[in-house]
Parts: C-alpha cells; structure tokens; sequence
C-alpha cells in the first residue's frame, strides 16, 4: 500500500508573498478598529488640554505638599537615630568603664588570696577588731553587689536605646520610601502636563498662558508695593518679602531663596521676620489663629481646596501673593481664584 505524504508548505514569494502581507496587514487594522486597540489618543482641543494640564499640576501640588511632608519627617527621624546613637555609644562607654572596675576588683582579690571574710573574722582575739572587721566587710560587700547592680543596669538601659534605635531606622526607611514614592508621582504628573502642553500651537500656549494669567499679571502692575498695612511687624515683613518674591520661578519642593513652592514661599516669607513655620501647607493652617475671610488683614496666610493644598499671602484689597505652578512665577492674584479653604494669622 503506498504510503501518504503531507505536502509540504510552499513558500510566498514575489507577488504571491506581497499579497499575503497586505491582507494580513488589513486584517490586522480592520481587528484592532473593532476592539478599540491600536488607535492613538484623540487630539483634544485646547480648551481639554488646559483643564487637563491645570488638573495634573492640582494633582501635583497634592503630592508635593506630600513630599514636603515627608521630607520634613524623614530628616526629624533621621536627628532622632542619630541622638540615639550617640546616647547609646555613651552608655557603652559607662558600661565599659563599670564593667572595667568590677573586673579589676575581682582580678586584685584573685591575686591577693582573700579568704572568706567570715573565717577572717573568726582568726582575731580582738572583740573590738573583730566588729571593726565585719562592718568594713559588709560593706565592701555592699559596694559591691551595688557596682554589679549598675552594671547590670546599664545593659538594660543599652538594650533598650539599641531596641529603640532599630524601630527610628526601620521608620526612617519607611519613609524615605513614601518620599521616593511622591517624588515620582509630582515628576510623573509634571512630564505628563508638559507632554500635552506640546501638543498645542504656538498661538494656543500664549493663549493658554493667559489663560492661566487670569488679571494676575494686570494686579501686579497696577498694585502699589507700598508699606504694607498689617496688623503686626512680622507680618509686614512677610508681604514685603513676598513682594520682592515676584517673578520667582515655581520649582516643587522649593523654599528660596530663588525659587518657590507654594508652602516655600510662605514659609521663607515667615522666615524673613523671625517665625519657624512648618513646612506643609496642613500643617500651616494650624501654625497660628484661625481668622474668617472676612477678617483677612496682610500677611494672613490664605489656603485652598478641601484637602489644603494650596496656600498664599494675603496682601490686602482682595489679593494674594503665591507661587501657582510650573506653568506660572511667583505672582499676585484674587483670592476668589480658587476654591477658599481657611485662613490663619500667624502670630
């Protein structure tokens, strides 16, 4: 019986060849239309880029205030670990020392034959010397047990700083790790906005800059940069440092003295007069007396949105000095630009 034989596969070439990769290529096209793969992004108008652009710098705002935070904690955590260590290093130190003495008393009566001191005691015919003898015996035997007891205290106490110190460092680690972690989450937002703000034209940008400028630029100019009208020194000197401020650049993470973040600015401005504030905007809100909006005075510090992630000096008529953006210096604006969320007096 004759055997079968599968043909073999004939390969494509020339026409035949040119053929099956144009249907295989149109096939390809045609599946990826139906299940919505393989196409790029809609080109969005100018309009959905700035509110596109403007929500991933709120979001960025967010994740820095976040990264100040941490930043601030992981540097507090990291002066604990190192009081720790010295502490630590000197109560070793103690110890070593104890432990030297109590070895050199036991090494000198080693070397010196002593013999029980009840039996010492037995060999004098002197009552007197004998009861003389006993209480120098007792208590050198009392000084003793205490030096071993001290000893004995100082490893606890060794223990404990030690035990103490590892729970900072594995702290610390943590976060530095929330710190790594926001730092790529305000990067990432920021090369994304700046990725769509390519997309639009050179007319749509100036458009989109003033957009964004929003009368701020016209305040600016028309506002005198006169002595400031506040209620106490210190805060006279942050809205004069906020005015010479102007024109900064916005770079995150930033507190002077060349260029700012919102809380940067703010707290540099504080700064200048005297006063430690914290770092983040949620904790700056706290930093003095809450006031209303309608008690505003300069140099009140003004916050924005619900999550306070904004903040700005208040210099009076309505209007505010605050670092915005990337997309923006550090510039005069209304109040009633943003979302208002609180504000504080500093004292």
């Amino acid at each position: 019986m004759a055997a079968h034989r599968k043909p073999k596969p004939r390969s494509l070439t020339g026409n035949t060849a040119r053929t099956a990769a144009t249907l295989a290529l149109a096939s390809a096209a045609s599946a990826t239309a139906f299940d919505g793969t393989g196409h790029a992004e809609p080109r969005l108008t100018a309009a959905q880029v700035k509110a596109k652009v403007d929500r991933l710098y709120h979001e960025a705002e967010i994740a820095t205030e976040k990264y100040n935070g941490a930043k601030e904690k992981a540097a507090k955590v990291k002066e604990d670990v190192g009081e720790l260590q010295d502490e630590a290093a000197r109560k070793a130190e103690d110890l070593n020392s104890a432990r030297r003495q109590l070895g050199s008393t036991a090494t000198a009566q080693y070397r010196a034959g002593i013999i029980d001191p009840g039996l010492q005691l037995a060999l004098s015919s002197d009552p007197d010397q004998y009861l003389e003898r006993a209480s120098l015996a007792d208590r050198a035997g009392h000084r003793q047990a205490t030096a071993i007891e001290g000893v004995q205290e100082r490893l606890r106490e060794l223990a404990q700083l030690r035990a103490t110190a590892d729970d900072r460092h594995a702290e610390l680690r943590d976060v530095q790790a929330d710190l790594k972690a926001h730092k790529e989450s305000v990067t990432g937002k920021l090369a994304e906005a700046k990725l769509l703000l390519k997309r639009l034209t050179a007319e749509q940008q100036d458009r989109f800059a003033q957009e964004s400028d929003g009368g701020e630029a016209r305040a600016s100019r028309s506002t005198p940069r006169g002595a400031a009208k506040a209620p106490n020194a210190r805060a006279a000197q942050a809205v004069s440092f906020a005015y010479g401020a102007l024109g900064s650049p916005y770079v995150w993470g930033a507190s002077g003295p060349s260029a700012f973040d919102c809380s940067g600015l703010t707290q540099a401005a504080y700064r200048s007069a005297g006063v430690a504030l914290p770092r983040t905007t949620y904790t700056q809100i706290n930093a003095g007396q809450r006031v209303s909006r309608s008690e505003l005075a300069p140099g009140d510090l003004v916050f924005f949105y619900s999550g306070i992630s904004h903040v700005g000096i208040y210099v009076g008529n309505g209007q505010m000095i605050h670092a915005p953006n990337p997309s923006a210096p550090v510039r005069l604006a209304p109040v009633d630009q943003m979302p208002f969320a609180g504000a504080t007096r500093v004292g």
